[in-house]
């Protein structure tokens, strides 16, 4: 359940679903190893907030009677509707006992530390605030924390897309790994090593900051005020429980390589 941070954008595979691949889907490749009966679903929609994601995913999440439940929701809030953590998180609260009620599992994320970024650095208290909640509320209910403030590799800029908004394949690599450790579930995953990584930051980079802002902070304002006309409603990933990989050809021991980081601009 979720955004476009569980879809997978930022982490490109033309032959599956969705043409993303992402953390939820390198997790899924991992647990349904050796399992004939696994099956896996995605209900994340890009741009969705967590009233919308609660709204539209909580009760088709709970029909398909899970044993494993991902629920990361509120950055949306946080990022552009300048939205209360508190407030945020009473609604996240009431989502979260409903879920832990069906004796599913659930893993819920803290939001990165944004600390050192240009433009979202002024968010950080708030953030802050709204994963000290989500603790408590994973405390309450029985609940697993992914904890991304922690996962300090996140802040290197390879670790993220060039739009500065979605995690790389590198980044979606890292998490996934995260999380399987948090759940303590064996896996293949390694720690990536890349080539070295470059030694500056975006706060050094005046002019990839203007590049940036006209090429996707700008345009995405611009698709918030002015909705899509052709009445075309977005759908999700995988909407129905099924096998993980969409053909032969790729399977987790013939994947795409995990180490292909994409430049940051």
């Amino acid at each position: 359940m979720g955004d476009s941070f569980t879809a997978g954008i930022g982490d490109p595979e033309p032959g599956i679903p969705g043409g993303v691949r992402g953390w939820a889907d390198r997790i899924a490749e991992e647990l349904s190893s050796g399992r004939q009966d696994f099956a896996y679903a995605n209900l994340a929609i890009s741009g969705l907030v967590l009233r919308q994601i609660l709204d539209q995913q909580l009760a088709t999440a709970i029909a398909l009677k899970p044993d494993l439940v991902t629920l990361s929701a509120g950055g949306n809030d946080l990022i552009f509707h300048r939205s209360d953590p508190d407030r945020l998180a009473a609604m996240l609260d009431a989502g979260v006992g409903t879920l832990s009620s069906t004796g599913a599992t659930i893993v819920l994320f803290t939001g990165p530390d944004w600390g050192d970024t240009l433009l979202f650095g002024h968010l950080r208290g708030k953030v802050a605030v709204f994963n000290e909640n989500l603790r408590t509320i994973a405390a309450r209910h029985n609940g697993v924390v992914a904890d991304l403030w922690v996962l300090r590799q996140l802040s290197h800029p390879q670790m993220w897309d060039p739009d500065r908004l979605h995690f790389s394949p590198l980044g979606h690599h890292t998490i996934a790994k995260m999380v399987l450790d948090t759940l303590e579930v064996p896996h293949s995953l390694r720690p990536l090593q890349p080539e070295p990584l470059p030694t500056g930051t975006w706060r050094e980079s005046r002019a990839g900051d203007a590049a940036w802002f006209a090429n996707y902070l700008l345009p995405w304002m611009v698709s918030r005020i002015r909705p899509r006309g052709d009445g075309v409603p977005l759908a999700p990933k995988r909407p129905l429980p099924g096998p993980v990989l969409a053909s032969p050809a790729l399977s987790p021991a013939a994947a795409t390589p995990l180490v292909q980081p994409r430049s940051v601009g």
